[in-house]
């Protein structure tokens, strides 16, 4: 069944083609296209092209359909094109002519992108939710571990002390900009393209203010044109916040890789979060880090991805966008699975202790000599010389009597300062509103 249906089949090859993983991918949409079909019957028995006695069976049967849809039990059958096709089938079966109403004032065209704004803002709070919890825990370690020292490199080498608290709120901080991407792109998404149709509006009276405020989108795509114009872009414009968040993953996995391996042992890696060799029995591998690090890196690649997919179209609707669900709804899943685990492992990493006490890192605090000495009254250079020459001579004697003071240092990481900053950001994601809407159009499922 196609809703375009004419008096002539494709060829199976073709349909084959065409259809690609749209079925399968079309599950994700299913319970967003009730809504968006919910909130489109309303308003179209608000406007008169629904009778009154009508409505209240549409909504009825969409419900029960929301219902399936949530529990897992709605499929596409065979034979059937979509998500849409499936919905109007079943209203139709149960409703007769009345089913095939819901459609009137709409194309596939806004219907799947309503769906996929839908969508993509439920993905989007589930996503700031788990940034949340694994900022918490970042921020709990950086305040348990605040005193204990590590190494810090720089190009690889040994550089100056750092710690265990500075290493998590790094992390925690970096965070903090990925959310305030992720945000812009909550606030890009949360516009309802619904009665655009084509990519050209049409000419029913259509109340496209009434459908926002129903589904609890925060704005409107005014031009019908930039409606469908936004398919493609507003997922490249995800893809970014993705790759961002990649790019934070990978780096903390492969910190935790180099520094559970033997040569830095500043972590201990838990036996439930590592596996061993076939051949060697002393091996205990991060595979766990491993796999976080190389799917993070795969979401970096996500916005070339979508480049390639999208450009040299021109305005207007193209089946090449169908494309676009292939690549970021998988690139969601593996998102929310990094983001677990990530927190996961944080959460049982076992940082080691007395680390400086090992020569190799003698020369960690030569910059805090030096430091000591400009504070006595020598000129910086003049100080830095005669550390260097110490050095050369091998008579340089560590000193970790440190008193960092300033704001974000060792002993004054500035927690409660991230913490504000986090707050901030997170406060921007005005939820309420959208889970308000589809609860009340969902009579409080």
């Amino acid at each position: 069944m196609k809703l375009w249906q004419k008096d002539y089949t494709n060829p199976a090859q073709v349909e084959d083609f065409t259809i690609g993983n749209d079925q399968e991918l079309d599950l994700h949409l299913a319970p967003y296209d009730v809504l968006g079909s919910l909130a489109h019957t309303q308003m179209l028995s608000e406007i008169g092209l629904i009778e009154p006695e009508e409505w209240p069976q549409l909504q009825s049967a969409l419900r029960a359909i929301y219902e399936s849809a949530s529990s897992g039990a709605f499929t596409i059958e065979k034979g059937v094109e979509d998500v849409h096709s499936q919905i109007e089938l079943m209203l139709t079966r149960q409703l007769g002519e009345l089913g095939k109403k819901i459609h009137s004032g709409r194309s596939r065209n806004d219907q799947v992108l309503v769906d996929i704004r839908l969508f993509l803002r439920a993905e989007i709070r589930q996503m700031v939710e788990e940034c949340d919890s694994l900022f918490q825990t970042l921020q709990s370690q950086s305040r348990k571990y605040q005193s204990w020292l590590m190494p810090g490199y720089t190009h690889t080498q040994v550089a100056m002390v750092s710690s265990f608290g500075l290493w998590y709120g790094a992390y925690a901080e970096t965070l903090c900009d990925d959310l305030r991407l992720l945000l812009a792109v909550y606030q890009i998404n949360n516009q309802n393209p619904l009665g655009s149709a084509a990519g050209y509006g049409n000419s029913f009276p259509l109340d496209r203010q009434r459908t926002t405020e129903l589904l609890g989108f925060d704005n409107l795509n005014y031009n019908v044109v930039h409606a469908q114009m936004g398919r493609g872009k507003t997922e490249q414009f995800l893809a970014f916040a993705l790759a961002a968040l990649g790019a934070t993953l990978s780096k903390l996995a492969n910190d935790i890789c180099t520094f559970c391996s033997q040569n830095f042992a500043f972590f201990k890696l838990p036996d439930e979060l590592s596996t061993g060799s076939s051949i060697m029995p002393h091996k205990k591998n991060p595979d766990v880090a491993e796999l976080i690090r190389a799917k993070a890196n795969l979401l970096q690649n996500l916005p070339s991805q979508l480049a390639l997919l999208t450009s040299n179209l021109i305005s207007g609707y193209h089946r090449d966008l169908q494309l676009t669900k292939d690549i970021i709804f998988p690139a969601l899943q593996t998102t929310h699975d990094c983001l677990q685990m990530t927190d996961y492992l944080l959460q049982h990493l076992q940082p080691q202790a007395d680390l400086l006490d090992d020569p190799k890192y003698r020369y960690l605090t030569t910059v805090e000599v030096v430091n000591k000495l400009v504070l006595a009254g020598h000129p910086f250079r003049e100080a830095y010389q005669i550390i260097g020459q110490a050095v050369e001579d091998g008579t340089f004697e560590p000193d970790l009597d440190m008193t960092h003071t300033h704001l974000g240092s060792l002993g004054n990481p500035a927690q409660d300062k991230v913490d504000e900053k986090w707050a901030q950001v997170y406060a921007k994601f005005e939820v309420k509103k959208a889970e308000e809407a589809e609860k009340k159009l969902l009579g409080g499922f």
